[in-house]
């Protein structure tokens, strides 16, 4: 700052950040306007882990071809998805559109936020803080994709399979599937950053690595109950998929606060 700068004032940071929430607003007024536009790209990624020639399950069935079993049984899938109600998909559309580009815009949001905040920071402090924000965003965006990859589609076929009677059919509708996605979706987003808040606590001098070695099994059980809650499957495989990044997320936050 020179000499002839006069230090900001509250209202001129206020002002400051009406400017980033204007352009905030703005950007994702954009992203919404163009992922509700692009109507078919947006549910053909949104529902392709209802159809069975999704990835995961072409690659879990031929996994079990490979092992020499047949795996017609798990090929024979097939779940219809409904709307109950006359404004159902219009609204579900709007819904949707909102999330994925919520997604797509977040590294700018934050961008812009990080700004905000930058010149309150010491050179230290900023470099610090830049690492934290870019390794939320990479932990945050990689439980996204395991979710939409692996345990979601898990999650979904089970349940949607599932019958307590076979004179009692399953008929699910696009709503319960869209809140069962973002449901899962955030959840794991936010599971995956225990590194990040092992991290923070450490700093506040409330855990270190020893506390959390000695209550790893106990965290691990809490883990298995996360897992089994997540996912509500029968099958050891669904449960073993769930727990073991998170408990590997367990053992990097220990490395972390070492």
């Amino acid at each position: 700052m020179g000499t002839d700068e006069k230090p900001m004032t509250f209202w001129d940071h206020l002002e400051v950040l009406r400017g980033v929430l204007f352009r905030i607003l703005a950007v994702a007024t954009v992203g919404f306007i163009a992922a509700f536009c692009f109507k078919e790209p947006l549910f053909k990624l949104i529902l392709a882990p209802s159809s069975p020639d999704f990835i995961l399950y072409r690659w879990i069935s031929s996994i079990v071809t490979l092992f020499g079993f047949n795996s017609t049984g798990l090929q024979d899938f097939n779940v219809n998805l409904f709307s109950t109600t006359l404004t159902a998909q219009f609204m579900i559309h709007m819904k949707m559109a909102f999330y994925i580009s919520l997604i797509v815009i977040l590294p700018y949001i934050l961008y812009l936020l990080f700004g905000f905040i930058a010149p309150a920071l010491h050179t230290d402090e900023r470099r610090s803080t830049t690492r934290v924000v870019i390794w939320s965003y990479i932990l945050f965006m990689t439980g996204i994709v395991l979710d939409y990859l692996i345990i979601f589609p898990l999650a979904f076929r089970f349940l949607g399979t599932y019958q307590v009677s076979p004179d009692i059919p399953n008929i699910i509708t696009l709503e319960s599937y869209t809140n069962l996605l973002i449901t899962l979706t955030l959840l794991m987003g936010i599971l995956f950053e225990l590194p990040i808040l092992a991290w923070f606590l450490g700093k506040l001098g409330l855990i270190d690595s020893a506390f959390m070695k000695k209550y790893r099994r106990h965290a691990i059980v809490v883990i298995l109950i996360i897992a089994a809650v997540i996912t509500p499957t029968t099958d050891i495989f669904t449960l073993t998929i769930v727990t073991l990044p998170i408990y590997l997320l367990y053992e990097v936050s220990i490395g972390i606060i070492t």
